[in-house]
């Protein structure tokens, strides 16, 4: 895992945000999620730069567009938001599960 991961699952694992449970490096079909909510069926992923370059924002629309034709919400984080404040960051998961909750 990359240091934003490291920092974001600190604060994700074991239900500490708000009592939600998350998996990491979870599969689903042939994608490998950074983070999994399955009680709220969103997919946090976590971006560096690569992400904005070449064809890759065209392959995450494409991976995003699968994963909610199978329910799955997609919540794209960029890494340096996580740098940050991972504070805010939670924040910002927390309200995009509550929905689901």
């Amino acid at each position: 895992m990359s240091l934003p991961e490291v920092l974001l699952w600190n604060g994700l694992r074991g239900g500490r945000l708000d009592g939600l449970k998350f998996r990491r490096q979870h599969p689903i079909g042939p994608y490998v999620l950074d983070f999994y909510c399955p009680a709220a069926h969103l997919a946090v992923e976590i971006d560096g730069w690569s992400h904005a370059t070449a064809d890759r924002p065209e392959q995450d629309e494409i991976r995003d567009t699968r994963l909610a034709e199978g329910g799955v919400r997609t919540l794209r984080i960029p890494a340096s938001e996580v740098l940050r404040s991972v504070d805010d960051t939670l924040a910002t998961i927390l309200e995009a599960a509550r929905p689901w909750k």
